[in-house]
């Protein structure tokens, strides 16, 4: 007799289907990042108004090229105009928002959709003022041609070591700032109203940051006590080095890096206490 094979059984299982990868950290920054650059371009009519409010250095080095008290401190017109042009950059690259988006997205109601998305909150904000960085790097590279071509004793020397240095001390300086407003910003979660505290804050950088002057023209006991500060770090240290003028550079790092390991893990214990208190009232 001829037996037929009977017809194989029909699996009982699936097939297994295509389990989606979870997204790199270096796509999702990229992503990120893009964007808040096509959201920063909507806004770069005013990022031009803001990168022209920063021309302050230029104002202080009228004021300070024609005074005597930089020859007795034995600064000379070149190395003022290096000075400040370099400030001038650090200025425009280290400005720091955070606290008032963040108190913006507070009082409108968008934090909470925020806070539920897996990205930390701190990361889209840093994100954000990169952004706005790159979208006034034209104007600020801009304003440094014609202050050279009006001024050419302020070109910059050639030195790549300093210069090098010189970004990296910028970026750093832009995360200590970042940091310093950050840990202000935290407190949010218990006042609504908090920017007032950051222009308290905003008083003794103007002044310590190097901003309006060089530190060597400051008296010898407020300049000690301004290098230990986490100001400088903000303005002089980038400006010095790129200006190619003197400055302790070890010590000045280490003040630098000091700060940093201060304020991240206050900023870490304030974000968690402060998240705690905003999900125990239910907002």
């Amino acid at each position: 007799m001829n037996h037929q094979r009977s017809p194989a059984p029909e699996p009982t299982t699936r097939p297994l289907q295509r389990i989606p990868m979870r997204r790199s950290p270096l796509r999702i920054a990229r992503t990120l990042l893009v964007s808040q650059y096509a959201l920063m371009v909507e806004f770069r009519a005013e990022i031009v108004l803001w990168a022209l409010s920063g021309v302050m250095p230029l104002l202080m080095y009228a004021v300070w090229s024609g005074a005597p008290a930089g020859a007795a401190a034995g600064v000379n017109p070149q190395q003022f105009a290096r000075y400040f042009l370099a400030a001038l950059v650090a200025r425009q690259f280290t400005v720091v928002w955070v606290i008032y988006a963040f108190e913006e997205d507070n009082l409108l109601g968008r934090l909470s959709p925020l806070l539920l998305q897996p990205l930390p909150l701190a990361w889209r904000y840093w994100a954000a003022h990169l952004a706005e960085q790159a979208t006034r790097l034209p104007l600020v590279a801009a304003m440094v041609l014609l202050f050279v071509a009006a001024v050419p004793a302020a070109a910059p020397p050639l030195d790549p070591m300093r210069l090098l240095l010189a970004l990296l001390a910028l970026h750093l300086g832009f995360c200590l700032n970042f940091l310093m407003q950050y840990a202000i910003t935290m407190l949010c979660f218990w006042n609504e109203r908090v920017s007032a505290l950051e222009r308290l804050q905003a008083i003794p950088q103007l002044f310590l940051s190097g901003l309006l002057a060089p530190l060597e023209l400051f008296p010898e006991p407020l300049r000690a006590v301004a290098l230990h500060t986490p100001f400088p770090a903000i303005i002089y240290l980038p400006a010095q080095l790129a200006a190619g003028g003197p400055i302790a550079i070890g010590p000045a790092f280490l003040n630098l890096f000091g700060w940093l390991a201060l304020l991240l893990p206050l900023n870490l214990l304030l974000w968690r206490a402060g998240v705690r208190r905003y999900a125990a009232l239910g907002a």
